[in-house]
């Protein structure tokens, strides 16, 4: 039986994976910070899309923490066995221009989205590399495409676990464990709506330009892509061109946004 293990599992895209893995009959491993939303999302998982609850364990832990979250990994192996698939869906957000945004800010982005990613991987990678088995889906944004106003922490961030993602993929490979790095646009999630409160109107004339995607829309192309075997995988036209061309085209992109941002200021 497959076993699964999920960071940010316990809402947004992280949840959506978990359902489908969960009505798939997988054994699933879910971590967050909140024990409250894990007891509730093990609930929703087993009532509406028919999960075993005995094939669900939750643990919460802060991926910050590379001892915390190493050992809570550790009880879920313990558990279900060896991870075959662990999704890094941790992460968050907190937008404002770079000369307003407290370094207790930009810090805690970096470290949750990137830090916490390789914790998470470190805790499950020399098993799969003994094993010559195991999928690592690294969960990244569009906005590891491309810069953008007011997430200077959050685009430094998810370009980071791109980089990373490389890297990683081509020492994988040599032991068979199989590395995927997602690009989302805006989705539909608990962390999106408090996002858009605190978001610069100068951010929305970049961000506008891709509608938002439901969770679940998002998981389903994830998962889709972890079985293809897939590298990189990328959400709507515009994100793929900006994935496979976009250092190409990125001087006339920037010169469109600041002619864009300058209008919206009445300049």
């Amino acid at each position: 039986m497959t076993h699964v293990i999920i960071t940010g599992g316990s809402s947004g895209i992280g949840m959506a994976i978990a359902s489908i893995y969960g009505a798939r009959g997988a054994r699933l491993s879910l971590i967050a910070r909140s024990r409250d939303l894990l007891e509730l999302a093990a609930h929703k998982l087993v009532s509406e899309y028919g999960a075993s609850a005995g094939d669900i364990r939750i643990e919460a832990a802060d991926v910050t923490n590379e001892t915390e979250v190493g050992a809570a990994i550790s009880r879920c192996i313990e558990t279900f066995g060896p991870c075959d698939i662990l999704v890094t869906s941790a992460g968050v957000v907190e937008p404002a221009p770079f000369d307003a945004m407290p370094g207790l800010s930009f810090n805690r982005q970096v470290e949750t989205n990137f830090c916490g990613t390789v914790h998470a991987i470190r805790a499950v990678y020399p098993d799969m590399v003994r094993r010559r088995s195991g999928r690592i889906a690294i969960i990244s944004s569009g906005a590891g495409l491309i810069g953008i106003y007011g997430y200077s922490a959050y685009c430094a961030s998810k370009f980071a676990l791109h980089g990373f993602a490389q890297a990683l993929r081509s020492e994988a490979r040599c032991h068979d464990v199989h590395v995927s790095v997602s690009f989302p646009p805006d989705t539909e999630t608990p962390q999106f709506e408090r996002e858009l409160d605190q978001r610069p109107p100068e951010a929305s004339i970049v961000m506008g330009a891709v509608k938002p995607w439901s969770a679940d829309a998002v998981a389903r192309k994830i998962v889709a892509g972890i079985e293809r075997r897939r590298f990189e995988i990328h959400f709507g036209l515009e994100l793929f061109l900006l994935g496979r061309i976009g250092p190409a085209v990125r001087p006339l992109l920037d010169w469109w946004f600041d002619r864009a941002i300058a209008r919206s200021r009445g300049r």
